[in-house]
């Protein structure tokens, strides 16, 4: 699915905010013709990471919406530990939307980075994990720096659950379930 999709458009990396996220996946619905049984949500991260928590929280709220394929809640989340068994859970011909936490520019905290490229998670934390999706949603959630790992465990829980409130949001206008 992927190599069909980078044949068709040009590679890209936009960062967005929430109200533009929810316009960007709408596009892509249209575009791409996509319904929501037909997407799989990797939504990564951890509980016990404040800052790690987005995909997890983002997958509970996916679920919770009525969402079919979500992989990744915080009941049972998709981690650095068990991300290549939870990856064989997608089923076959799904497109993958990836959401995960990450780290970037002052600036950029709050906004979103979206791909036609797969995710890597973990990178921004050293961590060597197998890449995922067709499509990324990246949330910024804090400032990159050194100590990734502190930077991750101090971040705020409001500014990161009102960013999870932003992608599952964005998500349920642009993949209305009917």
């Amino acid at each position: 699915m992927a190599e069909k999709r980078s044949q068709r458009s040009e590679n890209y990396w936009k960062k967005l905010n929430g109200e533009q996220l929810a316009l960007f996946l709408e596009t892509l619905r249209v575009e791409a013709g996509m319904e929501p049984d037909q997407l799989a949500f990797v939504c990564i991260g951890t509980d016990r990471s404040t800052g790690d928590s987005l995909g997890p929280l983002v997958g509970s709220k996916l679920a919770e919406l009525g969402y079919r394929y979500v992989i990744g809640t915080l009941e049972a989340p998709c981690d650095a530990s068990n991300i290549e068994t939870r990856l064989l859970e997608v089923p076959e011909g799904c497109v993958v939307i990836a959401i995960d936490a990450c780290l970037g520019l002052k600036l950029s905290v709050g906004m979103f980075q979206v791909s036609n490229h797969p995710l890597a998670p973990g990178k921004s934390v050293g961590k060597v994990l197998p890449q995922v999706g067709d499509y990324t949603i990246a949330a910024i959630v804090n400032t990159d720096g050194p100590r990734q790992y502190n930077i991750l465990q101090t971040t705020s829980l409001y500014h990161v659950l009102r960013m999870a409130d932003e992608v599952a949001q964005a998500i349920q206008y642009a993949f209305p379930i009917r």
